[in-house]
């Protein structure tokens, strides 16, 4: 039997206030975790590399191109999309100025929201961030 295993990018986009740190958060307008909080992100393209993709999605979800992001991990848990068996590479970056999004394709609405967060998000998203504080050496 073929195995189906999908592949997905997040990007984890920071910027900062006078004395706090936003992060850059949609909120899904499709299930699964419909209107619950989550990274831009989405589906890799079939003749799309890694890193194209999540500037892509990003760009479709909340209107704010970004460069140079850094690779923050593979997130593998079996359970972690209910879709199905899916892989996402997560990127980051820390923007220096803080462009106003605006929710678009699958994302209902796009928003700046300041950590540490108080909402619950969708996926392993938590997880995600946590890495991308630790690996970018964001300072709360």
């Amino acid at each position: 039997m073929k195995q189906k295993i999908a592949i997905t990018t997040d990007a984890v986009i920071f910027t900062k206030g006078q004395e706090q740190v936003f992060i850059l958060l949609i909120k899904r307008g499709n299930n699964p975790f419909k209107n619950q909080w989550a990274l831009p992100g989405g589906f890799v393209e079939e003749k799309e590399l890694l890193h194209q993709a999540c500037l892509r999605e990003l760009k479709e979800e909340t209107g704010i191109e970004a460069a140079n992001l850094t690779q923050i991990g593979i997130y593998d848990a079996i359970e972690r999309d209910p879709r199905g068996r899916t892989l996402s590479v997560a990127f980051g970056g820390l923007l220096e100025d803080k462009p106003k999004p605006k929710g678009a394709d699958d994302a209902a609405e796009a928003h700046w929201v300041e950590l540490p967060l108080k909402e619950n998000l969708a996926f392993d998203h938590a997880k995600i961030i946590e890495d991308a504080i630790k690996k970018l050496a964001i300072t709360l």
